[in-house]
């Protein structure tokens, strides 16, 4: 995609969803990572649904280590390595207190150093909360990144270079929310759904994929 289409392409999308918001509930910092952090490998429907009685539950660091990795393994247990997660987490929230007061540091490589934190989820947690021109690279970025031509790479670092290098600065804020949805639930990676993409206009694979 050059220039002129990329710079259609997030018009397009910014006209059908003006806001877009991340899908996971959270009820704040604390509660937004440990979401973000189930996420990996899950659908956010599904982490929604586990964290639903755990945020009434537990809302800080504190009542986090109050619950315990084995109490928390029961909330959370429907999803995918929770075993991992669940150690992740609570090792994370040690971190959280010991070091910074359960406050979390607004720095993408500082927050890297917290257990279960890596680029990604850092990325993700920056542009939710303080709606930061990050765009995080999951499975969907990616995938729509290469097929449709808008960054390609072989690796998600390299494609999140590029996106950083092509996306308008105006869109950058939104982009990451506008490409995991238009990758969840329309070009998906089997059968997409091109009649009914808002970009189709500007896709160069549309022809491949109808």
């Amino acid at each position: 995609m050059n220039k002129e289409e990329i710079q259609k392409f997030f018009e397009l999308l910014k006209e059908k969803d003006p806001h877009p918001k991340c899908e996971l509930n959270y009820k704040n910092a604390y509660t937004l990572m440990v979401a973000i952090i189930l996420s990996a490998q899950a659908t956010d429907k599904g982490v929604n649904k586990a964290t639903e009685k755990l945020f009434e539950k537990v809302q800080t660091p504190e009542q986090m280590l109050s619950l315990g990795e084995e109490g928390l393994k029961e909330y959370v247990k429907s999803l995918n390595y929770y075993n991992n997660k669940s150690h992740n987490i609570i090792k994370m929230t040690e971190v959280l207190l010991d070091k910074y007061q359960g406050c979390f540091p607004m720095d993408l490589d500082e927050l890297q150093t917290l257990p279960g934190v890596g680029r990604k989820t850092a990325n993700v947690f920056l542009n939710v909360l303080e709606h930061r021109p990050l765009i995080a690279v999951d499975t969907h970025v990616f995938r729509l990144s290469n097929r449709l031509g808008l960054a390609p790479g072989k690796t998600p670092l390299e494609v999140e270079m590029k996106l950083a290098r092509v996306v308008p600065q105006e869109y950058k804020p939104d982009a990451q929310h506008w490409l995991v949805l238009l990758g969840r639930y329309i070009c998906k990676a089997k059968n997409p759904k091109c009649f009914e993409c808002p970009v189709s206009s500007v896709c160069h694979a549309k022809e491949k994929l109808i």
